[in-house]
């Protein structure tokens, strides 16, 4: 991917190297995959290739997805767990139908009390729902942030919420961002969430910045966390 990056090589040689990893178990290097698929799915959400790498994501994600399931398996270590969430959260984001629907499923229980997910499990299930829900699905989770009592909770739906697509339920989440309901050093992290979750996420959190400039700048006073708001 450096190498294309820098002009060297074609991005489709990097895919195909990419496709050669579909039987890879290793935790670090579907991290690794994962996180240059996304640099790629950035870019080229200002193209007509979106839809196509989003169906190349699932094309790659999909045997391991199937392989790993929704359950732990005995004897499974932490790197498997943690697999487990990562192509499962990669393949609800792009989509994947049978992903898709388990989601809805398992979150529709979590809210209704009748079976809690796994800590592991939280994250990808609720981008995955948020990504293809409605402002139905935003207020649940703004319900369930609003009743967490850990603050690891809030900060797993804090880093999510950006992943809405509607502009008007984006520009409900940047409000949030700035209200009392989040802690002032937890802020960036809502606002960098709707900036990395969709090409419309990333205008309106530039825009809500800047149009919020003075009281970001004041209220970090130039410290590190101003520097990595403008870096999302």
């Amino acid at each position: 991917l450096s190498q294309a990056r820098a002009g060297i090589i074609s991005t489709v040689e990097v895919l195909k190297v990419m496709e050669a990893f579909v039987n890879e178990p290793n935790y670090t290097v579907w991290s690794d995959l994962s996180c240059n698929l996304g640099i790629l799915s950035t870019l080229l959400s200002h193209t007509d290739f979106y839809e196509e790498i989003q169906v190349f994501v699932k094309d790659v994600f999909s045997p391991i997805g199937e392989r790993l399931g929704w359950d732990p398996k005995p004897g499974e270590g932490h790197l498997d767990a943690l697999l487990r969430g990562l192509v499962l959260g990669k393949l609800g984001k792009a989509g994947h139908k049978a992903t898709l629907e388990e989601a809805r499923r398992r979150f529709k229980d979590h809210v209704e009390g009748k079976h809690t997910l796994s800590a592991d499990l939280r994250s990808p299930v609720y981008v995955t729902v948020l990504k293809h829900g409605d402002s139905t699905t935003l207020d649940t989770m703004l319900k369930l942030h609003k009743q967490a009592d850990m603050q690891e909770e809030k900060n797993r739906i804090e880093r999510v919420l950006g992943a809405i697509s509607q502009p008007e339920l984006i520009q409900k989440v940047l409000t949030f961002a700035l209200s009392e309901e989040v802690r002032p050093q937890d802020t960036v992290s809502v606002i960098g969430g709707v900036a990395g979750g969709s090409k419309q996420g990333r205008k309106a959190a530039w825009k809500f910045v800047r149009d919020n400039w003075e009281e970001l700048y004041n209220r970090y006073q130039g410290g590190f966390l101003i520097s990595r708001l403008i870096k999302v």
